[in-house]
């Protein structure tokens, strides 16, 4: 069974946030940016115990400044995109997961995700993107 984690930064994450600043001069129109990076697990476990192994993993997971989620799909939600690298890496997540929010903090339409991806969140020479459905 494969499963995705979320881990994501609970300090302020300034990457999220020049992103953000960054997209608006892009004349894309997007009020929050969340950043987060994304883990693959081809696991048996149930989620309590593989959750702990990943607590339990200080290679990618820091008590003080991140949070972790178990996700309920292997892909990208609504207003979310993940950017996958073209060259899988055995270390390291295997996507970055981009989730663009309107200034009522509601996801974004695919229009403008799709806008934010081809304009700076993803480097066509080295990354792929999947987009949500939304």
């Amino acid at each position: 069974m494969r499963r995705a984690v979320s881990i994501a930064l609970k300090i302020p994450d300034n990457t999220a946030y020049t992103a953000l600043v960054a997209l608006r001069r892009l004349g894309v129109l997007v009020g929050r940016v969340e950043r987060s990076e994304i883990y693959l697990f081809d696991d048996e476990r149930d989620a309590a115990e593989l959750t702990d192994g990943i607590l339990a993993d200080e290679t990618i997971f820091n008590p003080n400044k991140h949070r972790l989620m178990l996700l309920e799909r292997d892909a990208p939600g609504r207003g979310e995109a993940w950017i996958e690298p073209l060259v899988a890496s055995n270390c390291g997540p295997a996507a970055i997961a981009w989730r663009l929010l309107d200034e009522a903090g509601a996801p974004v339409e695919r229009a403008v995700l799709t806008a934010a991806v081809e304009r700076l969140l993803c480097n066509p020479a080295i990354d792929r993107p999947l987009i949500g459905k939304g």
